[in-house]
């Protein structure tokens, strides 16, 4: 039996304390949630409606945190996970539920932070599912540590739960047939030079055009309707093209609004939401702190044939110092990192004071959080759509869209 953390908290329950408990909810990151006399206890893995043993390894100020032990009464949704490493691997949370269920509990989780987070409850679009819920996505990155002499090199992703023992992976259902076909040549290729690697690293296997680029400074396409954008192979790209046809046409109608002639994407990348959406505006500015991506975005324009768009770099301390656009006919979309939106960012797009603003986010927690702000500066609220680009797993766009009359 493992040894009792030195700083483990033993209220309201012991270290490895097995408990019998009801799991009414998932959360939003993916775990089953118990209520037993009130206290709010978290299981990776279990489903609503299921009664199950779970042991405890964490007590923390308003909740705990237990491993699965044994489903006594299954959920009737429960279905076999398609992958062996399911239940061990970190990639998944949701393979043991139907598809029409994780989109039903996704959506649900973002009314839920809505309510706890920002305080009202409003309606929130049923989550748009992907076209393929399996082999959509066109990147991974499998990790390995400093390899040891004579011992195997596992090669793959964090064990859940885990900060290093990392679990070994030959094939991932989520990722595209042209991956897991390389993934072995990979793999081979760590193990054959296993001796000049002085520490750990990541790999990166990227689909483009029906093959894999691994090389993180090639340049790498992907089609977006009838647009081709390129960009460097270890750059930010959303890595399911199957679905950003529709995620971009949505945030194209969203941004429209009824008088809005400029866009400005303060986040553009590669330019994927600003030269999507150029055909709806009259000039269209994206923003962004790294000038390579910036450089990326203008040649994407010009590969386009797209005129209207330009790219500038700026500091993050003057994004919109440069900008002459009318607030009240403007635009501005946002796609910041998981982290959110600074408080200096969001000061300085106050302060601008765009008509209608909106906002795409991978975390809808901080989305959550950043909405508090955006409704203190009398921003409405006008509509919430999530977008399930990740199958699976607990994560998912999300798209709020606000206005703000001049």
């Amino acid at each position: 039996m493992s040894e009792r953390p030195r700083k483990f908290k033993a209220e309201p329950y012991e270290w490895h304390e097995i408990i019998e408990v009801e799991v009414v909810g998932l959360s939003n990151l993916g775990a089953g949630i118990a209520k037993p006399n009130d206290w709010v206890v978290f299981i990776p893995f279990a489903l609503p409606g299921e009664r199950v043993r779970a042991k405890i390894w964490r007590n923390e100020a308003n909740c705990s945190h237990a491993d699965l032990v044994e489903i006594l009464t299954p959920s009737p949704d429960r279905i076999e996970a398609h992958c062996q490493h399911f239940g061990v691997c970190g990639g998944c949370q949701y393979q043991n539920l139907p598809y029409e269920k994780q989109l039903e509990w996704k959506t649900r989780q973002v009314a839920e932070l809505l309510v706890h987070m920002v305080g009202i409850e409003t309606p929130v679009q049923a989550a748009i599912p992907s076209p393929r819920q399996w082999a959509y996505r066109s990147k991974i990155t499998p990790h390995f540590q400093k390899p040891q002499p004579k011992k195997p090199i596992p090669i793959g992703f964090l064990e859940h739960n885990r900060r290093h023992r990392l679990v070994d992976i030959y094939h991932c259902p989520i990722a595209m047939d042209e991956i897991n076909a390389d993934l072995q040549r990979a793999r081979d290729e760590v193990k054959k030079n296993a001796s000049s690697y002085k520490k750990g690293s990541t790999l990166l296997l990227r689909a483009t055009g029906g093959k894999v680029e691994t090389n993180h400074r090639n340049p790498v396409s992907e089609k977006v309707g009838d647009l081709t954008f390129n960009f460097l192979a270890g750059d930010f790209f959303q890595n399911n093209p199957f679905i950003l046809k529709s995620f971009t046409g949505y945030a194209a109608e969203q941004a429209k609004g009824p008088d809005q002639k400029y866009l400005l994407d303060a986040y553009c990348g590669s330019g994927l939401f600003a030269l999507t959406l150029a055909k709806n505006f009259e000039e269209v500015i994206g923003i962004e702190v790294s000038e390579s991506s910036a450089d990326w975005a203008r040649r994407n324009a010009l590969t386009n044939g797209i005129e209207n768009a330009q790219f500038i770099a700026a500091s993050a301390e003057h994004l919109f110092a440069d900008i002459q656009f009318p607030p009240g006919n403007t635009s501005v979309l946002i796609d910041p990192p998981r982290k959110g939106c600074s408080e200096d960012f969001l000061q300085q797009l106050f302060n601008f004071g765009p008509s209608r603003v909106v906002y795409v986010s991978c975390n809808p927690a901080t989305q959550m959080r950043d909405l508090k702000s955006f409704l203190a500066q009398g921003y409405q609220l006008e509509e919430i759509q999530p977008f399930d680009l990740f199958p699976q797993t607990r994560h998912l766009e999300c798209v709020i869209t606000l206005s703000k009359k001049s």
